[in-house]
């Protein structure tokens, strides 16, 4: 997956773009983590990512980044499809850490705890329930 198509999926978008993966990563992102969690490396980030992103606090372009990234995740049908197990999320992988990259400064403390006590929860959320930040 080349810089330029990671950088396009990552475009932060405008305000009603971003409502929109918002909506799209709040109802689908506990469902396909719970598929995808033994796949990515960096499950702990993922989460406290996500905590980021729903972060009132979170500067506007950081989020738009986040949700970018996400929104990617989520997505059922991408570069290479999640159905193929293994393979499947390796160019969400790439995308999540080159959104990492550009944002980890602004993923704090709070996002890692809030995503330690999720990941400490069994089965992470119900059906897309989120579990408590805290």
């Amino acid at each position: 997956m080349d810089d330029v198509k990671i950088g396009e999926i990552l475009a932060p978008g405008d305000e009603e773009t971003q409502a929109k993966q918002e909506k799209r990563v709040r109802a689908k992102f506990w469902p396909t983590l719970k598929r995808a969690i033994r796949y990515v490396p960096f499950s702990r980030d993922l989460v406290a990512a996500y905590y980021c992103a729903m972060d009132p606090k979170t500067p506007l372009r950081v989020r738009g980044v986040l949700l970018a990234a996400l929104g990617y995740f989520v997505l059922p049908i991408d570069i290479v499809p999640d159905m193929f197990l293994m393979v499947g999320f390796t160019d969400d992988v790439a995308v999540l850490a080159a959104a990492f990259r550009m944002v980890q400064a602004y993923i704090d403390d709070s996002h890692y705890e809030a995503a330690d006590r999720a990941l400490s929860n069994q089965d992470l959320g119900s059906a897309g329930a989120e579990p408590a930040a805290g």
